[in-house]
């Protein structure tokens, strides 16, 4: 027990000093994660308004698609791109494994479809209840798609703090692809799966209290801009 409260103790000097080496897998941990959702957010937030708005043959495979892909086993994408990068890989020449460039490449994988398939959802609600008043007023349908994303950014956001959450929450993909190596690609979940496995809990404790503030963060501001969301539509 004192060892625990020990290691407790350790973990928020550590924070409380900004420990050089936790302040350094904290700053590429965002790093990571921001490219990646943005990426994520000019590929899926596009799918999911086309998806949304155009009819199409083909489309219900399509959804059913994007429903599969929201949840493909995290290992499953770390391998594959690992696959792709790998010195053997179709992509091997340019030398991307084991860096962060290797590591946006997976989370953007996983992040996507999460992406893509709740923006479809949201903005489908939408353009079935302004499709006639749309239609009327004879806006085309890329201007629709437009549009419903522009009068949907509230909820929208919701969907894209919740894309960085999962991020945030990543370590299977981003550890094949990225080797946890320290000063390089080292990030939040990944070390603290090692300095676990090390005993090394001070670090281990301090990151995931990093995490864990991140995470009530983008849980607060979830609320904060679903409130205000509400309140426009009652104003």
């Amino acid at each position: 027990m004192t060892d625990i409260s020990e290691a407790f103790t350790n973990a928020f000097q550590l924070i409380i000093s900004a420990d050089k080496n936790l302040v350094e897998i904290i700053l590429l941990s965002l790093k990571v994660n921001l490219i990646a959702i943005f990426i994520s957010c000019v590929i899926g937030l596009s799918i999911g308004a086309l998806l949304a708005v155009y009819k199409f043959k083909g489309r219900t495979l399509c959804l059913i698609t994007l429903s599969a892909l929201m949840g493909l086993p995290p290992v499953v994408v770390g391998l594959i791109v690992y696959i792709f990068l790998s010195n053997s890989g179709p992509l091997g020449i340019l030398g991307l494994l084991y860096t962060p460039t290797a590591m946006i490449i997976a989370q953007s994988i996983l992040i996507t479809p999460i992406i893509a398939a709740l923006t479809r959802q949201t903005l489908e609600v939408m353009h079935n209840e302004y499709y006639e008043q749309l239609k009327s007023l004879g806006v085309s349908k890329l201007a629709m798609a437009k549009t419903l994303l522009w009068d949907g950014r509230y909820q929208l956001i919701t969907v894209v703090l919740a894309g960085f959450g999962r991020a945030l929450a990543e370590v299977g993909a981003v550890m094949i692809v990225g080797g946890n190596i320290n000063h390089l690609t080292r990030i939040m979940t990944t070390a603290i799966a090692l300095e676990t496995s090390k005993g090394n809990l001070s670090l281990a404790l301090g990151l995931g209290i990093i995490l864990i503030i991140l995470s009530f963060i983008v849980n607060g501001l979830v609320y904060a801009i679903n409130l205000t969301a509400e309140r426009q539509a009652y104003a």
